[in-house]
């Protein structure tokens, strides 16, 4: 009875591990903030230390599947299918992140990243920004699944 017990508690433990952020494995069409066009679809994934990344699964805007040029280190010359734009985000509860990371493809920039899920988790508020919050811009993400 007591092996029963602990089997089921552990998997429950297993079961509230998965589910722990609602933005993990979750895929969004990015829109571009100028032209309010959909650009790429990226897919969430939580990391070991608990954060999340987002990597691009597909381009959604014809002739903008080459690579990333003006990217620096790692990042240079890599194909844009595949490449994890936002790093580090972390989840602050009330479906806010912070803390995060985001590489803009088209300038190779990287910038500081909050956002917040908005509109029953349909859509995805992100900020990016260098310095203070107040001093980047915004993207609304929509969600694809």
């Amino acid at each position: 009875m007591k092996k029963i017990a602990l089997a089921l508690g552990l998997l429950g433990l297993t079961a509230l591990a998965n589910a722990a952020d609602p933005l993990n494995e979750t895929v969004w069409k990015t829109i571009d903030d100028k032209t309010k066009q959909p650009k790429a679809v990226v897919k969430f994934t939580e990391q070991q230390n608990g954060t999340l990344s987002a990597t691009i699964q597909s381009i959604l805007t014809p002739g903008e599947e080459k690579a990333c040029s003006k990217c620096e280190g790692p990042y240079h010359n890599k194909s844009l299918k595949g490449l994890k734009i936002v790093h580090g985000l972390k989840n602050n509860g009330d479906n806010t992140y912070e803390s995060g990371t985001i590489l803009d493809p088209q300038s190779g920039k990287t910038y500081k990243l909050k956002g917040q899920m908005i509109e029953g988790g349909k859509k995805l508020q992100l900020r990016g920004f260098i310095g203070v919050a107040a001093l980047g811009r915004n993207q609304t993400w929509v969600r694809a699944n």
